[in-house]
């Protein structure tokens, strides 16, 4: 038995134990989540109350467990109950006052509260759901994935998913290693170190077709192997966690529910390329994610994960943490490594690329989250069965943070090469208030607006890249007929003007240029030469801009008036908000055969503009109308029209 083998065994068998001795097989199993966005919600609250009833009723055949965040996000804090021999289940929109009711009924009258649970869709046996994908098929038979499944699998919302990346958050206690360990935790890393062979951890990187999911997707194994035949010796990782798109939050649900598993990919990587230390580069407005990678990362040290002859092998490894300041530039490589090293997080020109000099001047790798967290399922299925799922060019799954006007908001894991439809209807339940659907923004300030009769595109950097559009780190929000293209595009670009470094002319220029025109537009100020000077700018920006952030942020523009150049010009002919959300372009009126004279609008209006005696039909004076739409919110009559 190697040395390697016998240090893997001695963990496994202690996490296996430490099982054993909770004896959660023979106890009532009470877990809640302990993410960012839960502990938001109220989950604390709801794990104090817990501990006080337990104690109160003195049940100690009760664990109470924290685990991380299971992505149903309008649905949380979300509490889940197992019982021995019965079927889990899980309460959504918890609260101190709920939770006592469900623990008389649930727990101590054995009477489940179906009006409080997550689905009512509880099936026994997941295959009677609709149609699944192949790959989740298989990878339900696999160890690394079927215990999310076994527990979640009969409710919608994750029995469509393939969860990789995610597939231990909502499951584990995301600082428990011995949990992290009896759920494959470790496995890839102790067969990599195992095998000790770099070229053959690349080579096999290459092979399972994995691709960044930080943006460009370039081939992770790919470049990696650019660092292979560096003369200098001196190498470093870099985990990049700066996410910093509106809407986006895959990376910091992963680094608070299962930072083990990307302390295990950062290892596998730093093996891989012959790095001696690692670094994680973690925005400061993320405290939690902080604090759990922190902790995670001593440990890793105390069970030899970490330091000097990881599980007794020659490798050493150590990870340090450092904080970023917010600027979304820096989510840029070069910009990046310079914030690391103390200056100002501007990008720089490549060539030389990072992999030949970067941090401190030495060769460095920077992969993002995700992409880290799927190395620990590579070497753990092997290759050949990771890139059995997703597409031919893109394997594996793209966790997406879906938001805006759908039913279910959170965190998606699908596929490569899955239908945005798919997405948007089948597991996010659609538009919310019934409302037409009119676009998909994905990318964040990089992406593109994708509108209805494009929903049958797959999500591949290929065909997003094909329709104006980008698969970027993961935000996907969902407009409906409310939402104005215009606006949105301003929005996207005045983010972008307000985060650009300054550092090259088109970038620094060309935003402001374009947010000029956009808020002419908006107020109604616009002509219609601006469309063709907005397409002119954008252009430039995407060929001379010195990075990606430059290069990109015309993207919502150019999408917007490709695919909805009819809103553009409503604006500037007709001084029309077609979707009625441009506050300049709007005036209200009184319909004099529906108002009855309540006098609410006139009580509420902050001008005030509107005249009128009770029960007599009232007036707006245009002139003096701020455009505020009080009126309109208070009227009980639907006699205020916005128009």
């Amino acid at each position: 038995m190697s040395v390697i083998l016998e240090s893997f065994e001695k963990l496994k068998d202690l996490a296996n134990k430490k099982r054993l001795e909770k004896k959660l097989d023979e106890k009532i199993v009470i877990q809640i989540g302990s993410a960012t966005c839960e502990i938001a919600s109220g989950s604390n609250k709801v794990f104090e109350e817990l501990q006080n009833l337990i104690k109160d009723n003195k049940r100690d055949d009760i664990v109470l467990k924290h685990v991380g965040c299971t992505g149903r996000c309008s649905l949380e804090p979300i509490v889940s109950i197992k019982e021995k021999g019965n079927h889990l289940i899980t309460y959504k929109n918890v609260n101190p006052k709920i939770i006592k009711e469900i623990f008389e009924s649930h727990i101590i009258n054995k009477e489940p509260i179906e009006k409080y649970f997550l689905s009512t869709e509880l099936e026994k046996n997941l295959e009677s759901k609709k149609e699944k994908n192949l790959a989740q098929k298989e990878l339900m038979e696999h160890p690394i994935t079927k215990d999310f499944f076994k527990i979640y699998g009969d409710i919608p919302f994750y029995s469509m998913q393939t969860r990789i990346a995610l597939r231990n958050s909502g499951l584990i206690e995301p600082l428990d290693i011995y949990e992290y360990i009896n759920h494959q935790g470790f496995t890839a890393l102790f067969n990599v170190l195992e095998k000790n062979d770099p070229s053959w951890t690349i080579e096999e990187t290459i092979k399972s077709n994995l691709r960044g999911r930080g943006g460009a997707g370039f081939p992770t194994g790919k470049k990696w192997s650019y660092i292979k035949n560096q003369k200098e010796k001196t190498r470093y990782m870099i985990c990049n966690a700066d996410e910093g798109d509106p809407g986006a939050f895959m990376d910091r649900s992963m680094l608070e529910s299962d930072p083990f598993s990307i302390i295990e990919g950062m290892i596998i990587a730093g093996f891989a390329i012959g790095a001696q230390k690692g670094f994680f580069y973690i925005r400061a407005e993320y405290p939690l994610a902080v604090e759990r990678i922190e902790k995670a990362i001593e440990i890793a040290k105390k069970n030899n994960l970490l330091g000097k002859n990881i599980l007794g092998s020659n490798f050493s490894f150590d990870l340090e943490i450092r904080l970023g300041a917010g600027a979304f530039v820096c989510g840029e490589e070069t910009a990046l490594i310079h914030s690391i090293e103390g200056e100002r997080g501007q990008p720089r020109v490549r060539p030389p690329f990072p992999a030949e000099k970067g941090l401190f001047g030495k060769p460095t790798i920077i992969n993002n989250v995700e992409t880290l967290a799927n190395l620990p399922v590579i070497f753990s299925i092997g290759a050949d069965e990771f890139k059995k799922i997703g597409t031919n060019k893109s394997a594996g799954t793209k966790v997406f943070a879906v938001s805006g006007k759908v039913k279910h908001t959170g965190l998606v894991e699908v596929p490569m090469g899955t239908s945005l439809s798919k997405i948007v209807f089948d597991i996010c339940g659609g538009v919310a208030d019934n409302k037409k659907i009119k676009a998909i923004q994905t990318g964040g300030p990089a992406g593109g607006c994708i509108p209805i009769d494009k929903m049958e595109t797959k999500v591949d950097y290929e065909d997003l890249q094909k329709i104006g559009s980008i698969m970027g780190s993961g935000g996907l929000i969902v407009l409906d007929e409310d939402d104005c293209m215009v606006g949105i595009a301003k929005f996207f670009m005045a983010f972008s003007q307000d985060e650009s470094c300054g550092k090259c002319t088109p970038c620094r220029e060309g935003t402001v240029r374009m947010l000029e025109i956009l808020e002419r537009i908006v107020k109604g100020n616009g002509e219609m030469e601006d469309l063709d000077k907005l397409k002119r700018l954008g252009k430039l920006m995407q060929k001379a801009s010195l990075c990606g952030l430059g290069r990109a942020c015309p993207n919502p523009v150019l999408s917007t008036i490709e695919y909805f150049e009819d809103e553009y010009i409503a604006h500037i002919r007709d001084k029309k908000c077609p979707s009625k959300s441009c506050q300049a372009l709007l005036h209200y009126e009184i319909d004099p055969k529906k108002c009855t004279g309540c006098t609410m609008c006139a009580r509420n209006c902050p001008v005030p503009c509107i005249d009128g005696e009770v029960r007599k039909v009232h007036y707006i004076h245009q002139d003096k109308c701020i455009k505020c739409g009080k009126c309109f919110d208070v009227c009980n009559f639907d006699a205020v029209k916005r128009l």
